[in-house]
């Protein structure tokens, strides 16, 4: 037995996560940024591959319009 449990994507658990992955839904997008501003790898939030590029699509969207900050110093 592994002594790690293996984290399941959130997104596709529960499919009103994925209704609510929008670029202006600020609140859950800071879940999957660091307090410096960096985007969390698929390995340390546990979304899948389909889900992290949606995911990191929507950041960079959000970061564009100024929703969220590109670094914090």
């Amino acid at each position: 037995m592994s002594k790690y449990k293996r984290k399941v994507c959130k997104f596709c658990v529960d499919k009103s996560y994925l209704e609510n992955l929008d670029y202006k839904n600020i609140e859950l997008l800071e879940k999957f940024i660091t307090n410096r501003g960096k985007i969390l790898p698929r390995r340390i939030t546990g979304t899948c591959a389909k889900h992290q590029r949606q995911l990191v699509r929507e950041i960079k969207k959000a970061r564009s319009i100024c929703l969220l900050p590109y670094k914090v110093i």
